[in-house]
């Protein structure tokens, strides 16, 4: 499961510097960099829906502060 996780962080990561790329090689009317943001917002939500349906399944537990001491 944390392999998923940090896969996906890298891969959004990379769509990021691919889209600083290039914004500072064409411009900021560029459709690559338009792409490689559209790429990243949707790896992001794909993953926060992922880690969701994890939670719901039991793949994954919390283990943050208690909510009541």
């Amino acid at each position: 499961m944390r392999i998923v996780i940090i896969v996906a962080f890298i891969l959004i990561l990379a769509s990021l510097a691919s889209a600083l790329f290039f914004m500072m090689r064409d411009g900021s009317k560029t459709p690559n960099m338009v792409r490689s943001l559209t790429v990243r917002v949707g790896l992001s939500i794909a993953l926060f829906v992922f880690i969701l349906i994890a939670f719901r399944m039991g793949w994954i537990q919390s283990t943050g502060i208690p909510a009541s001491p």
